[in-house]
């Protein structure tokens, strides 16, 4: 399973966002020095999910990072997150 795949699969299934977008920005980064080259190595998430209701900024950053700890541990080398509460401006 791609990287990208596995993300959308493990967000969906732990956050039950409303909405999940899922941009992958390796093609930007291609030849940076410590780029692994694998053209899935920088994504750009925004997850929108009622459970992010009342919770820090933190502790939402927290929360998708632990439900992709394995991605994060491989070859996933960047990560640009945007967590938001139904109802809140992004």
């Amino acid at each position: 399973m791609s990287i990208e795949s596995a993300l959308r699969e493990k967000l969906m299934v732990g956050l039950e966002p409303v909405r999940l977008d899922v941009i992958n920005e390796s093609e930007m980064h291609a030849g940076h020095r410590s780029s692994p080259g694998t053209g899935e190595s920088h994504f750009r998430v925004l997850v929108v999910s009622e459970k992010f209701t009342g919770q820090s900024r933190v502790a939402r950053h927290r929360m998708v990072n632990q439900l992709i700890a394995e991605e994060l541990a491989g070859g996933l080398h960047a990560l640009a997150l945007a967590t938001y509460a139904p109802g809140e401006k992004f």
